[in-house]
C-alpha cells in the first residue's frame, strides 16, 4: 500500500502539473471506490483554479478556489499525468482535465482509494480532523516519542503504526526505522530510554527522507506520476529480505506476524 513517502512523492510529481491551472473537465468514469464518487463532482470542481497541491499524512489536498479534493491512493491507487486523450486502462476511475491539455487520472485496481469534496476547511474533515503528528512535522522528536511511549505495554513497533499517536509511518518504515535504531521490534514501548527514543524518532525521518529522495518504495503495484517505481526498495535492510544476510553483520534476517503485519528483524544488530 502506498505509504508517506509514496504520497509525498506522488505530491511532488502531480504539483507542477497542477498548480496555477484551471479544471476544463472532470469525468468520471467509475465511481465505485471506498466511498462513492459524488455525481455532483465535475459540476463542483469545472472552471476552479488549483492554487496548491498539499498532504497530510496520506491524504493529497488539491486545493482550489472554492473548496479542497481530499484524495487517498488507498492500497493500489494510483496518480499518472498524461494527454487527455490517452487510451484509458481498466481500473482507471477519474480524469480531471486541465486547460494545459494534461490530465490527471486516478487508477485504483482494489478501489479503496476515495475522491471527496469539501468547501470547508480540509484539516476539520472528520477524516484527518484526528489524525497525529507525522514524523516530518517540527512536533515529532525523541522527546513525543519518549513521552507517548511512557504507560503503554504495547510493543513498539505497533505502537508506531498506531495513527492515533504518530501517522504515516507505516509498515515497511516502521521495519526499517526499527533496525536503524538498533532496536527490536517486540521491545515493549515504555522500556525504551530518552536515548533510545530520540534514536529512534531520528531513524524515522531519515527513513522517510531517504525513500521520498528515492521516490518511494514499489513492491507490487505503486507507480509514480510518470509511471516509473520507487526506487527504494534497492536500500531496504529488513523488509522482506527473510533469510537473507544481514546488510550490516551477515546474521540471517528473521520474519515474524505481529499484530497481523509481517515484522522483519535482525537478531544481532537490534536488541
Amino acid at each position: 500500500m502506498p505509504e508517506l513517502p509514496e504520497v509525498e512523492t506522488t505530491r511532488r510529481g502531480i504539483e507542477p502539473h497542477l498548480k496555477g491551472h484551471s479544471l476544463r473537465a472532470v469525468h468520471v468514469h467509475d465511481a465505485r471506490l471506498r466511498w462513492p464518487v459524488d455525481p455532483k463532482l465535475p459540476r463542483l470542481l469545472r472552471g476552479q483554479r488549483v492554487l496548491a497541491v498539499q498532504r497530510r499524512a496520506k491524504y493529497l489536498l488539491i486545493r482550489l478556489e472554492r473548496g479542497t479534493l481530499i484524495m487517498h491512493l488507498g492500497m493500489s491507487g494510483s496518480l499518472r499525468v498524461l494527454p487527455q486523450r490517452t487510451a484509458r486502462k481498466t481500473h482507471d476511475h477519474l480524469d480531471l482535465w486541465l486547460d494545459s491539455g494534461q490530465a490527471l487520472r486516478f487508477n485504483d485496481p482494489r478501489r479503496f482509494g476515495c475522491c471527496l469534496y469539501t468547501s470547508t476547511d480540509p484539516l476539520q474533515h472528520p477524516l484527518l480532523a484526528k489524525l497525529a503528528p507525522e514524523p516530518l512535522q517540527a512536533e515529532f522528536d525523541g522527546a513525543y516519542l519518549y513521552r507517548i511511549t511512557r504507560r503503554r505495554r504495547v510493543a513498539i513497533k505497533p505502537l508506531l503504526l498506531n495513527g492515533q499517536l504518530i501517522t504515516g509511518v507505516g509498515n515497511i518504515y516502521a521495519s526499517e526505522a526499527l533496525f536503524r535504531a538498533r532496536i527490536r521490534p517486540r521491545r515493549a514501548a515504555r522500556s525504551l530510554n530518552v536515548q533510545e527514543c530520540a534514536r529512534l524518532a531520528a531513524a524515522i525521518r531519515r527513513v522517510l527522507g531517504s525513500a521520498i529522495r528515492a521516490g518511494g518504495t514499489t513492491l507490487r503495484d505503486y507507480v509514480n506520476p510518470q509511471g516509473t517505481p520507487g526506487y527504494f526498495r534497492q536500500k531496504l535492510y529488513v523488509y522482506e529480505r527473510a533469510g537473507q544476510p544481514c546488510r550490516k553483520c551477515g546474521t540471517g534476517i528473521r520474519a515474524l506476524v505481529h499484530g497481523q503485519r509481517s515484522t522483519y528483524y535482525c537478531p544481532q544488530c537490534q536488541r
